[in-house]
């Protein structure tokens, strides 16, 4: 087996049908930075670790924009914030649902209609 003591996630991928205009609104309502653009993609960074690729038309991937399911969590510090801030933007997210002792989260769509979970760890 292989040494699995390191072993993290290094990136979540998610389809989008506008590069330009996913990569602006994600760095806009998450704080994303631009790391590296591509004609297929584009990986943002967020938080010193987190990375996100948007994958655009010409990356050739057979997910289609506006996925029903969260391909990652986004996970935050203040959830009740977080979700406030989202509805301030206008995101509308979902009412938060969860427990304090499991973990609280709801849902957001991004341009596309791509479900993102917001959760609080």
């Amino acid at each position: 087996m292989p040494d699995m003591e390191n072993l993290r996630i290094g990136t979540a991928f998610i389809p989008v049908s506008d590069l330009e205009s996913a990569a602006k609104w994600y760095c806009q309502t998450f704080g994303f930075e631009l790391q590296a653009v591509e004609p297929w993609g584009i990986d943002l960074r967020a938080g010193g670790s987190a990375l996100l690729t948007l994958m655009g038309p010409a990356s050739g991937t057979k997910a289609t924009p506006g996925l029903a399911w969260a391909t990652c969590n986004f996970a935050v510090g203040d959830i009740d914030r977080a979700r406030a801030e989202l509805q301030e933007l206008d995101c509308e997210p979902s009412p938060t649902e969860g427990s304090l002792e499991v973990g609280r989260y709801f849902t957001v769509q991004d341009l596309d209609h791509n479900t993102l979970l917001v959760t609080d760890r």
